[in-house]
């Protein structure tokens, strides 16, 4: 298995967020939060299209020749 396929752990801005009462904010301030996340999930799906175009790429490039 490649080093890039294994979880990373890592301390982002998304588990900070994932934990915080939501209490305080108001209803406009709750749409805002959504609409923003919401864009950060789409910009998070497309770089993880490229990066599985580009790994396909590569795998095909370097996969071993079948011999006939």
């Amino acid at each position: 298995m490649e080093d890039d396929d294994l979880p990373r752990m890592r301390s982002d801005a998304a588990s900070q967020l994932a934990g915080e009462a939501l209490d305080t904010y108001s209803q406009d301030e709750l749409i805002a939060r959504i609409q923003l996340l919401e864009s950060e999930i789409e910009r998070v799906r497309t770089h993880h299209a490229k990066a599985a175009d580009h790994r396909k790429i590569a795998d095909s490039l370097f996969r071993p020749r079948e011999t006939d």
